[in-house]
């Protein structure tokens, strides 16, 4: 079977928008929570957000494709033009009907969606605008994408909550390992700090409602008390090996394995056992052909809810045990929580953790909880070396994914 490697990655974050900026910015534990601007928040008791910040569209887009597209597909379209753009990937060195796209999304236009609600509740049917389906439907950054590099291979979209930017590059990596295509555009993108979206997770009471940006996202803590909500994209370039090394192309990283299992427990819980959650990672490991006492990291799901991260530590140390060196960090700490988008993003901070030997901090950390024994990355061992990482996302619904990453020598 092929083996199949990474050759581009994009990023637009709350902490950076392109990927150098990111990356660095969670090497140095940079948090990117700020007061909402996209709209006036005060009635939802929520104050911060990691909304993207001097994020200018029109360096990668033209005004009459940002008419067309909801802030999710923009996101989707600029993080795929930095990784398109790294991978070298063209017409000449790569068929198109080789060429596919599978990206997620947790919500799509939902921006889009109010909008037009609202118009037509104010206005009047006759007022929603001709654009509003192909711009608000969840499938359209993968076909945004698709049209734009010529993808004529798959092009799909999952859609599996918190779970869907993992799923979509799990499936991607699939596509590739079975022999279906040579290369894949993969990730997930979500736009969805606005009304609806904040007042719909905060009547989930899973919104942190601090002011302090350095308190309000903290995974594993016992004080944590919710999740920020981030927007963004992160896009990966998958590539068969073979292909890859044909055309000359720089090799970035390499993807394993991957393991996807449903909870079957509760439409928003995770399961508390952690059982189906410990199973989609000993899945991940065993595809790759190791154990778990070969993975060095683990980029957790992490959301700094109270049922999410006792659950991800007990599933941990269901498969890994109580006393295993395995070091966690949950980038939501900085970046806040990007739905559909979070696995997305995080697969590129676990890429690049393992090509530099420094991995992500788990800021915000004062008293770490004791239902959450697992070993915390911090300042004093964040230069480690690893060789094998797995990243994890769980999305409502009882979705479990999971990727594993190999180092790339």
């Amino acid at each position: 079977m092929p083996r199949v490697v990474i050759t581009g990655m994009g990023a637009v974050t709350p902490v950076g928008n392109d990927v150098e900026t990111f990356v660095a910015s969670l090497t140095a534990g940079k948090v990117g929570f700020n007061p909402i601007t996209h709209f006036d928040a005060t009635e939802t008791g929520v104050t911060l957000a990691g909304e993207l910040t001097d994020f200018d569209p029109l360096q990668r887009l033209k005004k009459r494709d940002l008419r067309r597209m909801d802030g999710f597909s923009q996101y989707a379209m600029y993080a795929t033009g930095e990784a398109m753009e790294q991978a070298g990937i063209n017409d000449d060195n790569t068929d198109s009907e080789r060429l596919g796209v599978i990206y997620g999304s947790g919500i799509g236009g939902l921006t889009t969606i109010q909008e037009q609600v609202i118009k037509m509740h104010d206005k009047g049917p006759d007022r929603v605008s001709p654009m509003f389906v192909p711009t608000a439907i969840s499938n359209m950054a993968s076909g945004n994408i698709a049209i734009h590099y010529n993808a004529q291979n798959i092009c799909t979209t999952i859609v599996t909550a918190c779970a869907s930017g993992t799923n979509a590059i799990g499936e991607a990596f699939r596509q590739i390992k079975d022999g279906r295509a040579d290369v894949m555009i993969t990730g997930g993108a979500e736009a969805s700090i606005n009304e609806i979206g904040i007042a719909g997770f905060a009547a989930l009471s899973t919104l942190s409602k601090a002011t302090d940006p350095e308190k309000a996202s903290r995974p594993f803590d016992a004080a944590r008390d919710g999740f920020v909500m981030g927007e963004g994209a992160g896009t990966l370039i998958l590539e068969s090996l073979e292909h890859a090394q044909a055309r000359g192309a720089e090799i970035l990283g390499e993807i394993v394995g991957y393991g996807s299992t449903s909870d079957a427990y509760h439409i928003t819980s995770p399961d508390p056992a952690g059982t189906q959650a410990s199973r989609a990672m000993k899945l991940a490991i065993e595809e790759a052909d190791i154990t778990p006492a070969d993975v060095d990291y683990i980029n957790a799901h992490g959301t700094a809810t109270k049922g999410n991260d006792s659950a991800e530590s007990l599933a941990i140390n269901k498969l890994f045990g109580e006393d295993s060196d395995v070091l966690v960090s949950s980038t939501k700490s900085m970046t806040g929580h990007l739905l559909g988008a979070a696995g997305a993003i995080e697969a590129v901070a676990t890429t690049a953790a393992l090509q530099s030997g420094k991995l992500p901090l788990n800021v915000g950390i004062t008293e770490q909880d004791p239902e959450c024994q697992v070993n915390l990355v911090t300042k004093d061992n964040q230069n480690t070396a690893a060789e094998y990482a797995i990243s994890n996302s769980f999305g409502f619904g009882g979705h479990n994914a999971v990727l594993a990453f190999r180092r790339w020598a």
